[in-house]
């Protein structure tokens, strides 16, 4: 076995050419296995085997930068640079699922958001030119997928600028991201990959007419500096070059000695240089190459054999989602749909097969998506835009000034929100109820279980003069949580008998934290704590029935699985501020610091949001109101 004697990347260099073949097929073996048992990335991962090994071959890391764009497909490097206990892959203490700065020297990158990864090395790369670190290089992969994104093109503009600027960027094109490419962009690899190159057919030239006697040599010199049409007609790859950026390729990605020489030529290279390797994603695990949604991206625990799940989970959130998507979408032809290159994991898929002509996938470009929902509105069309609670963020200015300020009837369904829990800090969808706050006119809805989400959604998709947001977590949905009575918009959940005058605790719950708040009710109760508990429905704006409600309580405490900073707490405090009600009030929601990865009941844990947790905080609040928190201890809460 080649693999247990990696220990980091300069243990690659003793290794001879049919060693190497070994240690890929070693490592995919590996990956197979591991994730096969923990969950985790597993067809980005098989398709850079030999790209990653070529990679450390050439490059020297940590003094060279190695970056990832997104970073899913980072397992072959961790095993590469002395990282191969997978047995704890994305959990609690084990391996991150991403790069970790935390976890070693080797990992720069660790947001795991695409199409980001140009802008760090052009930022890298310059500060190599600053300092005089010329002997330091740097080598951003990038996938075609991620290559959809603006910020990559934005990048792209400043790094071609400088022409003596070294920097490689090497585009690992498997035709997909989550699912196949699509665009512009995606036609013009696929030319390119179907095209014999233009440096190929003059290396057969060079060969033929230097052979030829008297006119052979000035014809080849002739040839080489034909002008770009030519070029063009044989290897359509001018769209870099006119860019400035040197291109190299394509490049077979599986073929080691290939893929080290060509980038050796572009490491010795004075200025940017791209190198086009394709790839196979899944390459090597029969069931992830015959998978055509995704090619095994994201899987479960899996049987190593099959690749089928060792389990089937109960109905899921987004799949609830998937479901009334395509009611709606019989209901009224006017319903369209968005993805940002993520039509399976955010539930469009069935919306898809059933109205291929009202889903538009617009690659991972989530800003553009906001706004081209805009332009769909104003058209006539009612945009349903389903992305990741966290890659929301990098829309906010879209979502405020083209669909807010032009009061767009754009409907954000926000998938994965709250804490995610495995996929670590950049994917816990824990922002997106704080930053939604100052958007004017934008109504959010948090359902708490599967009725609601198809209630809401049915009436968010109603508002045609301002954005709406109706956002859910990740997994499965849980039981129906009926209400007992409704105050305004609000469903109450929970009431106290009748013979309580005035009720110690107003609990507003958000979203599926419902059941949690039941119980912190209940909790409560055992206490001889009066409660009563509501659901919202729609947190922004904030009920109007809301603040008399509170003001006929002692205490008001607000539950939600977002940030504490500027989230529902903070509104539900501004309203009682602005209606004259005084009451205290007390906010549990996540902390203002990222999270690490592990299951989402851990991390929960962690940080406090767990009814034991918040019953014991709020007992001991009203205690104090009682005027028995310094005589005697609160009464413990299990």
């Amino acid at each position: 076995m080649l693999l247990p004697r990696i220990k980091g990347p300069r243990d690659l260099d003793r290794l001879s050419q049919e060693e190497l073949d070994q240690l890929a097929a070693e490592i995919r073996s590996f990956l197979v296995d591991a994730v096969s048992k923990t969950g985790g990335h597993l067809g980005p991962n098989l398709g850079v085997v030999e790209l990653t090994i070529a990679l450390h071959r050439v490059f020297d890391s940590p003094k060279d930068k190695v970056l990832f764009d997104t970073g899913h497909q980072a397992y072959v490097h961790k095993l590469l640079t002395g990282r191969q206990d997978f047995g704890g892959l994305r959990t609690k203490g084990g391996l991150s699922g991403y790069p970790s700065r935390a976890e070693s020297e080797h990992d720069v990158i660790e947001n795991s958001h695409a199409s980001t990864v140009l802008g760090w090395a052009d930022g890298i790369a310059k500060a190599n030119e600053v300092l005089g670190k010329e002997d330091h290089h740097v080598a951003a992969v990038i996938g075609d997928g991620a290559l959809t994104g603006g910020m990559a093109w934005e990048a792209l503009n400043n790094i071609a600028a400088a022409k003596d600027r070294p920097l490689v960027i090497v585009v690992n094109d498997n035709e997909r991201s989550y699912g196949p490419t699509i665009g512009g962009l995606a036609n013009h690899l696929a030319t390119l990959r179907t095209t014999d190159g233009y440096e190929r057919f003059l290396a057969r030239g060079k060969d033929l007419l230097e052979r030829t006697p008297v006119v052979g040599k000035p014809l080849y010199e002739t040839l080489h500096g034909a002008k770009k049409g030519l070029k063009d007609f044989i290897a359509p790859q001018g769209m870099f070059e006119d860019l400035g950026l040197k291109y190299i390729g394509p490049i077979d990605g599986h073929d080691i000695e290939a893929l080290e020489s060509a980038l050796q030529r572009a490491k010795r290279f004075s200025g940017p240089v791209i190198v086009h390797c394709l790839t196979q994603k899944g390459r090597g695990y029969e069931p992830a190459v015959q998978d055509e949604a995704d090619r095994f991206h994201a899987v479960g625990v899996i049987h190593p054999d099959t690749g089928l799940p060792v389990s089937t989970d109960a109905a899921s959130w987004t799949s609830v989602f998937a479901d009334e998507m395509v009611k709606l979408g019989r209901e009224r032809k006017d319903i369209v749909a968005i993805t940002a290159a993520m039509l399976q994991p955010v539930g469009l898929k069935k919306f898809a097969d059933a109205y291929p002509d009202r889903i538009f996938d617009v690659g991972i470009a989530e800003q553009h998506g906001a706004t081209s929902a805009a332009g769909l509105a104003t058209g006539g069309a009612h945009p349903v835009f389903a992305v990741y609670a966290t890659f929301l963020n990098r829309a906010f200015d879209q979502v405020l000034m083209d669909v807010a300020l032009h009061k767009c009837g754009v409907t954000f369904v926000l998938d994965r929100a709250g804490v995610t829990g495995t996929d670590g800090a950049s994917h816990n969808g824990m922002w997106d109820m704080s930053i939604l706050q100052v958007v004017p006119g934008l109504r959010l809805a948090a359902p708490r279980d599967a009725e609601q989400l198809r209630a809401q959604l049915n009436e968010a998709v109603l508002v045609k003069d301002a954005p709406t947001v109706v956002r859910f977590s990740k997994g499965v949905v849980g039981p129906a949580v009926p209400a007992v009575g409704k105050i305004g918009g609000m469903d109450v959940l929970r009431a106290p008998g009748a013979e309580v005058t005035r009720p110690d605790v107003l609990l507003v719950s958000v979203g599926a934290l419902a059941p949690m708040c039941l119980d912190i009710a209940d909790l409560l109760d055992r206490q001889g704590i009066s409660t009563t508990v509501v659901d919202p429905r729609w947190v922004k704006p904030v009920d109007e029935a809301l603040a008399p409600l509170a003001d006929r309580h002692r205490v008001v405490v607000t539950v939600e699985d977002n940030s504490r900073a500027g989230g529902v707490g903070s509104a539900v405090a501004q309203a009682l501020r602005d209606a004259g009600v005084d009451v205290p009030l007390r906010d549990f929601g996540i902390p203002q610091r990222f999270l690490d990865h592990a299951t989402r009941k851990e991390v929960m844990a962690e940080i406090g949001l767990t009814a034991p947790d918040i019953a014991r905080q709020v007992t001991g609040l009203v205690a104090k109101l009682d005027g028995r928190y310094d005589s005697e201890p609160a009464a413990a809460v299990d």
